[in-house]
This record gives structure tokens, sequence and C-alpha cells, in this order.
């Protein structure tokens, strides 16, 4: 029997660069009537043991999963689901990845520290409770500080790309990320195509078939920020291509408020559907 249920496939926790730990997390989307709920942190899978025991205890399913950043002549994401948390490849690549960041991030604030913000890296260290530090916890401090209205306004006005407190990390090829997503015995899905400038024109069928080259086998079609015409767009390519259609919030908690765990900003509603097509491809 089909489970009816509703599902958030795109979430992150203080493994990375969201407010809620990992088991607070799980027991939200259960609170919440989520049915599964994937942990998809950035860089980083040490939140999935935490995060599954509290499925556990809570009864809600935990797919264990992971973002990665890749260079393809700007930010792409590619979503990894049912990685094997303990692959050491994985492992090995995953901490040169927080490397690169942590060689980022002494340069923003320089940056920050040259435009007038006193903004010190032990204060961003201290926003962010395990290991990974992302750009949204610069946010949070120059929010603490009364610099910006929120988060979004940090990013709009510094901290975004092209903006002047960006400093671009070094990444992987999308090649190399889909290759150590499914070394890793995980499904790779091109993340929020929403944010590609290719999806703004012809090229975002190119650019998908290119991956798919590479063995991206999904993308995500639902999603907090894709307009209507987006989604049906977006859905109409992975049904001509055979790919997976998937979808989440981007929750991040507190660091981004208006995004909601399961729902976004209050349209989203994701099927436990396609979760059962990410299963079936699993054993294909």
């Amino acid at each position: 029997m089909t489970n009816t249920g509703f599902i958030d496939l795109h979430v992150h926790t203080t493994a990375s660069d969201g407010t809620l730990t990992p088991a607070e997390t799980v027991r939200l989307a259960a609170d919440s009537g989520l049915q599964a709920v994937a942990i998809t942190d950035h860089d980083t899978v040490d939140g999935i043991p935490e995060a599954v025991a509290a499925g556990g205890e809570a009864g809600i399913e935990v797919v264990p999963g992971v973002e990665i950043s890749v260079d393809f002549g700007g930010e792409m994401h590619i979503l990894g689901y049912y990685i094997d948390p303990q692959n050491r490849h994985l492992q090995q690549a995953l901490r040169r990845l927080r490397g690169y960041r942590d060689m980022r991030n002494p340069r923003i604030i320089e940056k920050l520290q040259g435009m007038g913000f006193d903004i010190s890296l032990a204060e961003v260290s201290a926003m962010a409770p395990r290991e990974v530090i992302g750009r949204p916890h610069f946010a949070a401090v120059m929010k603490q500080k009364g610099y910006v209205r929120d988060n979004e306004q940090a990013f709009e006005l510094y901290l975004g790309a092209g903006k002047p407190a960006y400093v671009k990390k070094e990444r992987l090829t999308p090649r190399e990320g889909i290759a150590l997503i499914a070394a890793a015995g995980g499904i790779p899905v091109l993340a929020h195509p929403k944010y590609l400038s290719a999806n703004r024109g012809p090229n975002l069928e190119g650019m998908v078939e290119e991956l798919m080259k590479y063995g991206l086998k999904g993308i995500e079609v639902f999603y907090t920020s894709h307009t209507p015409e987006d989604t049906e767009r977006l859905y109409r390519l992975a049904r001509k291509k055979g790919i997976l259609a998937t979808g989440g919030t981007d929750f991040h908690g507190a660091n981004k408020p208006k995004t909601k765990i399961g729902i976004g900003e209050g349209g989203l509603a994701v099927k436990y559907e396609l979760l059962e097509q990410i299963k079936q491809s699993r054993v294909l």
C-alpha cells in the first residue's frame, strides 16, 4: 500500500549551518506530521547517526543524505540520498571540502573588517556548534550586531556571490561530486535549479543531459522558492529525461526563519511517493 504522507528531502542541522540539532530537527519533522525527512547537511554527514536514532524514537523515517557544492563555472549543489556515512572515500573528500571552507573563512573576515565591520572569526565560530562554518554563521553575527536586518539582507548586500565580502572556495567538479555520492551508495540529485543561471534559458536541459552522463539520477523539482511555473517546467524536464523528481524546503531553522520544515514558506507539500521512487531506483 502506498504511503500518502508528506516528506521533506532537503534539511540542514547544526552539523552544518542549521540552528537545530539533528535530533531536534527530526523531532520537529515528526511533530509537523511528516512521514520522512532527509538530513542533507553541507559537506558533512556527522549529524546522521544522531538523526537516525531520533527518528527511531519519534517514529519518522530518516534518509541519510548530504549536500555537496561543486563548480560548473558558478556554484552548483548536488544532493545525495541514502549515502553510506561511513564510506571512507566520502569521509576523506568531505574533510577536504571542509578544509576549503576553513581557508575561505579568514578571507571573508578580512573583507568584512576592511569595510569597517567589527567582526572576528572567533565570534563566527561561536555561532557554529560543530566544525562546519558557513556564510549563514557570518550573517548571524552581522544580524546580532545590528549591521543587517536579517540573514537575507546580509547575503543580498555582502555575502552572496559577487557581493563585497564574497570569497569563492575551491570545489569539486560536478563529475567528481556525482561520482563521490554514487561511490558511497547514494542517489545524486541536482539541488534547487532555481539558483542556476542556466535555469532561466534553454541551457538547463543541456546541462542536465551533461550531468546525467556523469551519473545524475534526479532533479529537485519541488522547492521553497520555485514558482508554479518553475515546478511544472522542471517536472516536465524530469519526465522527459526519465530521471527522479524530488523535493524539499532547504530548512535551516532560525537561519531561514520564513522557511518552515515540510512546507517552506507555506505552499510546499512533497508527497511520500517521490521517496518511494527513489527507493525503487536503488534496486534497478
